[in-house]
């Protein structure tokens, strides 16, 4: 899987003379067309830009649709390429959208967010939201390459940062104590970036190398998502919470589920919640939706049957998976989060 880190004026022209397309297409949302786009428009040849709505709620069939047919009315072929410009959201779908064009074409992802640079564009999955459950459709394809410049991170608002600090965060926790240490006694605004960013990528890239269709070990990525999605997905007709958000309350209540089963000690537990409420704060759950969360697990997609299933740590830096949850579990979970139990 190659994923390359440094400045996009060198890498995406490099990528362009070293491979031959008969045409290219950039997919954009409207915030990556005015801040990010202008950084590439003049490295690459004659293209098409395609741009999409923003945000989570147009991940969608439709969304797609609108991909398929720029692509075909601009009469692209089998030998083409499309460059994904943007966050989770354009990754996952231009992704998919390019996977599936004339049963895949070649694409890139050039990530704009921590969360993807991070996480999202590392991996090869790819797909769409669907009747309301988060990327429900979707297919494992990796991209040509993944092509990561820290300096588009500086158009982002705080928010957006923080929620994709989530997930450096996890691989931290699932992964490198020695890193969890040194992040967990720093402020968010004094973290070295860019050497978050490569560590984030190289723990991603050793898993997904060994386990490129979640089949056992890559499930480990997965900590905090159980409950997490659960939670975002619950969210996302409300005041929508961004999915870092959501993770960090994934984390902590799966962390506690840890510590009951004996996985995790009473300060590790204490640690992962110090920190993680210091940064993200806390999120009013009404006790009344805690039923509503817990059925929306049902459709995580690391379940079997009926059984929910979730990757838990096994002390910090390490992570099981395959670990079932009942709906006991995440009630107390929910309850602990909430500071009723």
């Amino acid at each position: 899987m190659s994923v390359q880190i440094g400045s996009i004026a060198q890498l995406l022209p490099t990528f362009i003379s070293e491979n031959s397309y008969s045409r290219i297409a950039v997919v954009v949302d409207k915030n990556t067309k005015r801040h990010c786009y202008p950084k590439i428009k003049d490295l690459l040849p004659k293209h098409l830009l395609i741009a999409v709505n923003e945000g989570e709620e147009f991940k969608n069939i439709s969304s797609c649709v609108e991909i398929w047919s720029k692509l075909t009315e601009g009469e692209f072929d089998r030998h083409s390429l499309v460059i994904n410009l943007g966050g989770g959201v354009i990754g996952d779908m231009g992704g998919f959208a390019a996977s599936t064009y004339k049963r895949g074409i070649d694409f890139i992802q050039i990530p704009t967010t921590l969360l993807s640079q991070v996480d999202a564009s590392v991996g090869g999955k790819l797909g769409i939201d669907f009747e309301g459950f988060k990327n429900h459709i979707g297919v494992f394809t990796l991209p040509k390459t993944v092509l990561i410049d820290s300096t588009f991170l500086k158009s982002l608002p705080f928010r957006e940062l923080r929620s994709g600090f989530a997930e450096v965060i996890k691989h931290c926790l699932i992964r490198d104590a020695a890193m969890w240490n040194k992040i967990r006694k720093m402020e968010l605004a004094e973290m070295p970036m860019d050497e978050l960013i490569a560590h984030s990528v190289e723990v991603k890239k050793a898993v997904v190398e060994e386990d490129p269709k979640e089949k056992g070990l890559r499930k480990i990525l997965n900590f905090g998502h159980t409950i997490g999605h659960a939670v975002e997905t619950f969210f996302l007709d409300k005041k929508r919470l961004l999915h870092g958000e959501a993770i960090a309350i994934g984390m902590i209540c799966e962390s506690y589920i840890a510590y009951t089963k004996g996985m995790i000690s009473e300060s590790e537990l204490g640690e992962i919640e110090e920190f993680l409420y210091s940064v993200y704060g806390t999120v009013n759950i009404q006790e009344a939706d805690f039923a509503s969360i817990i059925a929306l697990t049902a459709q995580d997609k690391k379940n079997k049957g009926s059984k929910i299933y979730a990757a838990l740590l096994k002390g910090i830096g390490d992570c099981a998976y395959d670990v079932q949850l009942t709906k006991v579990d995440i009630m107390k979970a929910l309850k602990y989060y909430s500071g009723i139990l």
